[in-house]
């Protein structure tokens, strides 16, 4: 077991870290959590609500609990612009690659075309910001896949709202399709659940029509962005009934939530039969969130970690949206402790962010008195109709053998290692160097044989017979 430690005495501890996983276990009391810190990225975006600040309190308050000390700790490679085109196009992809604050004036057209500007500013370190935390979840993938872990983190991960060919709301690179994508080399099916208070059209959109990928997302719907995931919209084609939105009101409280969220998580669990389960975290459907309108308590909120923790099935934990960044930081950080199986004391340690969580200093902060809008009829209503919806999928989907794709190959480096030793572990499941060969991807081909005359043929079976005389006697083993 490694544990996170500062380089330099007296540094800060860590800044932004990246991803972390449960190592294999037939124990719910999951154990050895591995976590991912990266260099703060400097985001200039003015006043823009999305700070990336909130992770390093986040991670602050993981290594003041003494969960770290659970934990290794590992660097992902960033994702390369080939494992960026997976899912985006090649043109989006390089005008990321290519932007600057300084350019942007240039390029006003390519700016519209691809949505960036507004709620996706343009700052220095854009392109590298997309790649650490893209590479962070995709490396998670990795991980779960070759069953190094059974839970995997990366609260920089989550960005939902990203498209093929544009940003959204504050997403640049949807790293969740990325990481669904690398899953689906190993696992049948893959569920992806959103509980961020956004709808999670990103995600939804990129596998709408197809049935081993099943979307669930539970958002408040309205007048609300992205302004989609109405209850109808429920997948196209093979995908239908595999895409389901849960529409819901203002100041829905923890127990609501939950009179929907597990009878309709516990039936997708019976009828879709997940491989593998990427939960979405987003935590600005907390109590109290600057842009939000829920209720839940950071209790409420974990208890869906929980739940789907449960069934033991390989779970990888996004981040996502939350902009009251104190409570963000809160949430996380007991959530993690979920993941791990360790109750948090509700009075903070103290640490370098001590003062942000004043005038309390604990770890929970009460919901508030707001008005539920959610009435107990409608929350009926929307439960009724997903279970009918689900009682259409009569079975799991099985999918077709074929030659499973490499692994990303997206090295992870342990951080207590860094610039102490070059050399790479042979068992890690990641290409250290671009130069090593990849697997072949290329399928055996059967070709007629040509005609032959009959002198030949003879010819032919005479040597057949030869070679066959020659092996009598010993013992062949025929591939």
């Amino acid at each position: 077991m490694i544990r996170f430690h500062c380089k330099e005495a007296g540094e800060a501890l860590g800044t932004n870290f990246i991803l972390c996983c449960c190592s294999s276990s037939s124990s719910p009391n999951l154990e050895d959590l591995v976590l991912v810190d990266f260099d703060n990225w400097a985001m200039e975006t003015g006043g823009h609500p999305m700070k990336p600040h909130r992770i390093r309190m986040t991670h602050a308050l993981l290594a003041h609990y003494g969960l770290l000390q659970h934990m290794h700790v590992l660097k992902p490679n960033p994702a390369r612009e080939k494992d960026l085109c997976r899912f985006h196009a090649d043109d989006y992809v390089s005008f990321l690659k290519s932007i600057t604050p300084e350019t942007q004036q240039d390029q006003l057209r390519q700016l519209k075309r691809f949505n960036v500007g507004e709620d996706c500013p343009v700052f220095d370190g854009l392109y590298p910001f997309c790649q650490t935390y893209a590479g962070g979840s995709v490396g998670g993938s990795v991980k779960l896949n070759h069953g190094h872990c059974d839970i995997a983190i990366n609260w920089a991960g989550g960005l939902h709202h990203a498209k093929k060919c544009e940003a959204s709301g504050f997403c640049y690179v949807n790293d969740i399709v990325l990481a669904i994508l690398e899953l689906l080399k190993v696992h049948e099916r893959v569920l992806y659940v959103d509980i961020d208070i956004h709808h999670g059209d990103g995600v939804e959109e990129a596998f709408y029509t197809t049935d081993r990928v099943m979307t669930v997302s539970f958002h408040k719907f309205g007048d609300y962005f992205p302004g989609t995931g109405d209850i109808r919209d429920i997948g196209y084609g093979k995908g239908k009934y595999y895409s389901l939105n849960v529409p819901l009101d203002d100041g829905i409280d923890d127990e609501s939530y939950q009179s929907l969220f597990k009878p309709i998580m516990g039936k997708v669990m019976e009828v879709f039969r997940p491989g593998a389960v990427v939960l979405q975290c987003g935590a600005d459907s907390l109590s109290g969130d600057r842009l939000g309108c829920f209720n839940l308590s950071i209790k409420g909120h974990a208890e869906c970690v929980k739940y789907m923790r449960s069934f033991n099935v390989p779970l990888l934990l996004l981040g996502g949206g939350g902009y009251t960044i104190r409570n963000v930081a809160r949430c996380w950080c007991y959530e993690t402790g979920v993941a791990l199986g360790i109750e948090l004391d509700d009075k903070m340690p103290q640490h370098e962010y001590y003062e942000y969580f004043g005038p309390d200093y604990t770890l929970h902060v009460a919901a508030s008195n707001m008005e539920n809008k959610n009435s107990w009829h409608l929350l009926e209503d929307i439960r009724a109709k997903l279970l009918d919806y689900l009682s259409k999928l009569q079975h799991a989907p099985s999918v077709q053998f074929q030659e499973r794709p490499p692994d990303a190959d997206l090295q992870e480096v342990d951080d207590d290692q860094v610039g102490e030793d070059e050399r790479w572990d042979p068992e890690s499941d990641m290409d250290i160097d671009d130069q090593r060969p990849l697997p072949s991807r290329v399928k055996t081909e059967f070709l007629e044989p040509e005609a032959k005359d009959v002198g030949d043929n003879m010819k032919e079976d005479e040597h057949n017979r030869e070679a066959e005389q020659a092996f009598s006697g010993s013992s062949c083993l025929k591939v």
